[in-house]
This record gives structure tokens, sequence and C-alpha cells, in this order.
């Protein structure tokens, strides 16, 4: 297993550029398995979680060719509509193949599916809204299989709360199935209206992506695409935090800075000057006293989930005491005892971490428990006294591209060692 190994105190200085999102680029790869005619896929991010699903897509029957420009996908034939195991275990995303397969094959076999220990992400959701579709649900020996020999047939899918990649999942589902779907309660973020775009550009006739209610009419078939995927909003938000709690000056570019609207407001609201140069760009400079300013994780387009624990390790640096509230998972505090380790001064309690600073945090070695953990770790690595060596570090290779370099080519002291 790889390891980092940073030594801290370094403000990072110049430009880094974003990749694209990987959590927008899962469910395009899935959609891909729609149409029999070729899918080009542009700014595909090369990291771990991709290179699982596309494996996971080869396995079920397409034909893949990646160069640096695009990934090129043609699934002329469903060879295997199976997710095992074996594939997907450190994957949760997988359960985007069921709707996609069970629209195109009439028939999906998943793995109950693995990933970030970071608490339950149901998969209830996706199985509710297929069973209104039309579909036979069957579970049994770690796997779910979903079977509509007759096609799908639309419906109103009405989630009980908020899931993402539920949206996404019966989003794919419906653009084949007869008749109108009306999904409500529907994610709303970015990665949801992208799919959607990609979906009206191979055919499929869809409304509302964006809001809260999101109607489809179902088409007979779907043709091919050329399709360019967003900018990762979290890896983005990462860096605009390390520049905030580097006391640097740093340029984020090839972002959307309408994404990250919700962090922004809060690193300028605890003192950061942070503000969007353009629509692509996002500049952090060096400002004053870190000031404690209390969040609360919302869906979008609240404070993403997926940086609460990077502005964690930013609020050890505050002075004061800051809460944070983790509301869309139970379990996603596991950072916070190797912050501890570093020196940080966090109490838990429940859904609710009491941060006081400002902690002067030292380097030591500490273990990834999960991928936006691991990137909360390296945070506090950027400006611990000392030497941090972080273990399991493929965790964060699971959604961050070349990240050591990105971070070395503005400054900071990273390696990765075997």
């Amino acid at each position: 297993m790889d390891k980092f190994v940073i030594q801290g105190g370094t403000p990072l200085t110049g430009s880094i550029a974003t990749s694209g999102s990987k959590n927008s680029a899962l469910p395009a790869l899935a959609a891909a398995l729609l149409t029999d005619e070729p899918v080009v896929l542009r700014r595909i991010p090369r990291v771990r979680d991709i290179r699982t699903m596309e494996r996971l897509l080869v396995d079920i029957g397409s034909e893949i060719t990646v160069d640096e420009e695009a990934v090129t996908l043609r699934t002329e034939k469903i060879v295997s509509p199976e997710a095992p195991y074996e594939l997907v275990k450190t994957m949760r995303a997988s359960s985007l193949v069921l709707g996609p397969l069970v629209a195109r094959a009439g028939r999906a076999r998943v793995s109950m599916p693995g990933g970030c220990a970071i608490g339950a992400r149901p998969i209830d959701f996706h199985l509710s809204g297929l069973r209104h579709l039309g579909a036979e649900i069957f579970q049994e020996h770690g796997y779910i299989e979903a079977v509509a020999p007759n096609g799908l047939k639309g419906a109103n899918i009405v989630f009980d709360r908020i899931t993402v990649t539920g949206t996404e999942d019966i989003l794919m589902a419906a653009v084949l199935a007869e008749g109108e779907t009306v999904i409500t309660n529907a994610a709303r973020e970015p990665e949801v209206v992208d799919l959607a775009e990609m979906l009206t550009k191979m055919g499929a006739k869809i409304e509302g992506a964006g809001t809260s209610v999101i109607r489809v009419q179902g088409v007979s078939k779907l043709h091919g695409v050329t399709h360019e995927i967003i900018a990762d909003r979290i890896e983005a938000g990462t860096f605009v935090v390390a520049g905030a709690i580097t006391g640097g000056d740093l340029t984020i570019t090839d972002c959307v800075a309408d994404h990250l609207g919700a962090l922004i407001t809060k690193l300028n609201q605890a003192g950061m000057k942070v503000t969007a140069r353009d629509a692509t760009t996002i500049e952090v400079k060096s400002g004053g006293t870190l000031l404690p300013v209390d969040m609360t994780t919302e869906e979008y387009p609240g404070f993403a989930t997926d940086l609460q624990a990077q502005y964690m390790a930013l609020m050890t640096q505050a002075d004061g005491i800051s809460i944070i509230t983790e509301t869309i998972f139970e379990n996603r505090f596991m950072h916070a005892q190797e912050l501890m380790r570093m020196g940080a001064n966090i109490r838990l309690d429940g859904r609710r971490a009491i941060v006081a600073g400002r902690s002067r945090l030292s380097g030591a070695g500490v273990i990834a428990s999960d991928l936006r953990a691991s990137a909360s770790l390296v945070l506090a690595a950027l400006v611990a006294k000392g030497e941090t060596v972080i273990d399991r570090v493929y965790h964060i290779d699971r959604g961050y591209e070349k990240i050591e370099a990105k971070l070395a080519g503005v400054g900071a002291k990273i390696l990765r060692v075997e």
C-alpha cells in the first residue's frame, strides 16, 4: 500500500487545475449501456473508481478505448448483465448499472455495493424506484436481481429522502421506460444535471433536472453521443481549503465557481478572501485571523457532505470554537480521531463535532479511513509541524487524480512512497 509523506508549514502559491468530476463520470459511464452506438466521454478523471467501473463495463459487454482525450465506449450487446462482488466491493457506485441494465436488457444482477464505510447509503431507494417502474426484485447470497422481461413502464416515484445515485439510477431506467415517469424529491446536484444533459443529447426527453421534480417521457431507443464531463466540485473545493489552511495565494482553474457557493460563503465568513474571478476560476488569498464558523451539511445547493472533513481540518486552525453538524451520513467523523492524533482538539457528540482552535498540529502517522477523510488528513499535514505519514492512500486514489503532483506543483512538500 502506498503512503504519502508530507512536510508541513509551506503556504501554497500558484495555480492548480481541476479534473473532471468522478461523481459525474461514473453515471455517465453507466449511461453508455443504454445504447448500442458509440459513446465518447471527455474529461474522465483517471482515478481508481473509474478504472473499476470500466472493468465492470467490459465484463458486461462494452468495448472501451482510453486515450489522453477521451474514453470511447460501445456496447453492441449486453453479454453479462451482472456486477460481481470481486469488482464492486470497493465502489458503491456499482449500483448505477442497475437501472441501465434493466432498461436495456430486461435483467440485472448486482452485488450489494461496497465503498467507504461512512454510514448507510441504502440501495432501497433504487430498488423501490425500479419496482414502481415494473421490475421484479429478488435478493439472495449478497446479490440483487432485477427483472423486467416485458420492459419498464413509466410511474410516479417519490423518494422518501434525497438520494443522488438513486435519482441518477432511476433517471437512466426511466428514459427507456414506456410512458411518463415523474421523480419527486429528486436530487438537484450538478452531477444529476450533467447526466440529464448527456441523456438528452442521446435522445432522451427530460424536464426539470436541477429541480426537485424531474419528468421523463420514455423513448424506444437512444443513440450515441460525445459529452464532456463537468469539473469536480469536490476536488476544487479541497484545493480551495488547501489554499486557505496554508495561508497561501492559490488560484483554482477549470472549475465551476457556481457549484461551490456554499463553501465560498463559509470561508469568507471565516475571514478568508475567496472570490470567483470568473465562471471557471477561484482565487484564495491569505488573509488575517481565521475565524470559527459553524457549518451543517445539506443536500445541494447546501454545504456538501463530501467537503465536511476538509472543513473540519480548516476549523482546527480557527481562533475559537466551531460546531460541525453532519446530516447526510451518520458515521462520517472517522477522520476526527486521526486529526486528534495530530493535536486537534475535537469532541464528538452524535452527529456534531465541536472543534476548538487554534490547534498546533504536529506530524504523526495516520490512517485514511475513507476517500474524503484522507483529503482532510492531507490538508492537516500541510500545516502540521514536522512530518506526517498517511497510510492507505488508495482511498484518496479513488477520487483524486494525481493529487500529490498537483499539490507539489504549488509548493507542497509531499511524496508518494511504496
